[in-house]
């Protein structure tokens, strides 16, 4: 099987699991065990705490609704790359695809590969935690270049070994935890928290934990039945993340005081040693590394689905479109390999994803506004799956996300305005790319 630059083509063959298990990995990151120190110094109310990350995972359903029925309208792998050609225009799919390909995936590699070492001391005790970052980072990259089966079968196994490691975790903490002083219960709610600037902000890191709710859309051309196993798959992840995260936070709230959790970052760290005493550290420091593997991997394996599309429709990044007699896209994959061992070696990362924050949130707010634009003048076009609670659903994303893009150009006005920059970067490449392709078609002879 073959695409239109002639390059050998995936078949569909992602089962509804492993698109989950994609999900899953991809949303469970280092957010869900860093966030709450952020938090809870400014909301001491339990309740509020864990209804701060329920609002966030309501809004990370609406969004996976909204995408669900427009990767079904348009089945081609590789996320907003092909959403908004399809909405808009390819220059406007073009300018996500470019910020994809570029950092949007290798900046939170080399983050994920970056933690996964520090955590590793942990456990190996004089490893260098730049060796374990690259290791892991290879050692991925190799599993996915032998093709989708044994992508499949590694992406599926680690992330149930995360799952069951975060569920010992989460009943252990119950079952051995002291029962700190901070109440769970509606009556400890105050309203007045929900409207508060700290309730708002806090709910940004929520939605940067959350992130990779999207993320089967990216593979949606290599899964055999996408109207049925897409839905699926990013609805049941995203919900089995949501539910989980409620639980760790509230274990780490029931576990630990509040006071030693207020602005540190290794919460679950903190929180293990109150579980498992001494060696709390090394057990915690076990299960994060375990769990930021498919983490690594789930990016590793969907990130390169979107520079291969490019490289199918422009003639300049043909190269990235090619793939092996197993189906894998081997120039993408390493490119993107290349470019977060780089981004590892600057320690510069955190850096870059400061100013592609902005960037990657202001693609998903477009493409759930093209949901909206093509039901109005669309009505038309097939739609195997249609979103859920229509027009409340997008309504309540666009809503959050508009937020958080006002409090990043407030907080972070250079930085974003550098993501913008980097869009427009890509936008100029796809000028050069077309005028390129034009000049040759004008200089070819007539057949």
């Amino acid at each position: 099987m073959t695409d239109r630059s002639g390059a050998a083509k995936a078949a569909p063959t992602v089962s509804t699991l492993a698109a989950t298990a994609i999900v899953v990995a991809d949303m469970i990151g280092i957010g869900v065990f860093t966030s709450l120190g952020f938090q809870v110094a400014d909301i001491p109310s339990g309740f509020t705490l864990l209804l701060l990350w329920f609002v966030g995972g309501v809004v990370a359903l609406c969004g996976a609704l909204c995408y669900a029925e427009l990767a079904t309208m348009f089945p081609r792998s590789s996320g907003e790359y092909n959403l908004l050609t399809q909405i808009y225009s390819p220059a406007i799919g073009f300018m996500a695809g470019w910020l994809s390909g570029t950092v949007g995936f290798a900046a939170p590699v080399a983050l994920a590969a970056m933690a996964l070492g520090q955590y590793g001391k942990a456990v190996l005790p004089g490893a260098p935690p730049l060796l374990l970052g690259l290791a892991a980072i290879w050692i991925v990259s190799l599993v996915h270049l032998r093709g989708t089966r044994h992508s499949s079968a590694f992406q599926i196994g680690f992330t149930l070994l995360k799952l069951a490691l975060i569920v010992a975790f989460i009943g252990a903490g119950f079952a051995c935890g002291g029962g700190q002083a901070i109440g769970f219960s509606p009556a400890s709610f105050d309203p007045a928290q929900v409207v508060s600037a700290s309730f708002a902000i806090s709910l940004v890191f929520v939605m940067y934990a959350y992130s990779g709710w999207n993320a089967a859309t990216y593979i949606v051309g290599e899964l055999a039945d996408p109207p049925r196993s897409l839905p699926r798959a990013l609805f049941f992840g995203t919900g089995l993340v949501v539910a989980l995260s409620i639980a760790l936070n509230a274990v780490f709230l029931y576990t630990t005081p509040a006071a030693e959790l207020a602005g540190q970052v290794e919460v679950a760290v903190i929180a293990g040693r109150h579980v498992f005493g001494d060696v709390g550290g090394r057990i915690v420091g076990g299960l994060i590394c375990a769990g930021l593997i498919p983490t690594i991997g789930a990016m590793m394996w969907i990130g390169p689905r979107v520079t291969v599309a490019m490289g199918e429709d422009v003639a300049l990044l043909r190269l990235f479109a090619r793939r092996s007699r197993r189906g894998v896209p081997g120039a993408a994959l390493l490119l993107q390999a290349c470019i977060a061992t780089i981004l590892l070696f600057t320690q510069s990362f955190e850096a870059v994803l400061d100013f592609i924050q902005f960037s990657l949130i202001l693609c998903s707010f477009l493409t759930v506004i093209g949901l909206i634009k093509l039901r109005i003048t669309r009505p038309d076009l097939p739609r195997p799956f249609r979103a859920w609670g229509y027009p409340v659903t997008p309504m309540i994303f666009l809503s959050v996300t508009l937020f958080m893009l006002v409090h990043l150009v407030t907080v972070r006005p250079l930085q974003s305005l550098a993501g913008l920059a980097l869009m427009l970067a890509g936008l100029l490449v796809y000028g050069i790319a077309t005028a390129r392709e034009r000049t040759t078609a004008r200089r070819a002879p007539p057949r």
